[in-house]
């Protein structure tokens, strides 16, 4: 049987309404992916609480934690995601790439000319939506 596994993804959105993205690096699972930065939830952690460190420990700034946007069940060929996307941004501290091999800030527009996660498509369909 197939592993669960449930994380979080932080959409960040500068003063300019671009987002920010992250490539998984080659060595990740689901390598060569953009994604919504974020990772697994720990035990007892909230899954607001596990952004805030993620983000923290992947980028090295603190972001405030507002609205889900999404909560998506996806099946991959070796497991199943349980992500739930927050809203977010940034109070203290400017991106350091520590883990992924790039990041950009990318116009809501554009989110669908990067190659994203599976899992991560709901969000960006209801992020194109609000406008």
């Amino acid at each position: 049987m197939k592993q669960t596994i449930h994380v979080v993804g932080a959409i960040i959105e500068n003063e300019q309404q671009e987002i920010f993205c992250a490539l998984r690096n080659p060595t990740m699972v689901l390598a060569n992916y953009w994604e919504f930065p974020g990772g697994k939830i720990e035990q007892g952690e909230t899954p607001k609480q596990a952004l805030y460190r993620e983000i923290l420990e992947e980028f090295n700034c603190m972001i405030r934690v507002g609205e889900q946007v999404a909560e998506t069940f996806h099946e991959y060929d070796q497991f199943f995601v349980h992500l739930q996307t927050y809203k977010a941004s940034i109070i203290q501290g400017v991106p350091e790439i520590l883990e992924h091999a790039e990041a950009r800030w990318v116009a809501r527009n554009q989110l669908l000319d990067l190659p994203f996660a599976p899992a991560d498509l709901p969000s960006i369909e209801k992020l194109l939506a609000e406008k």
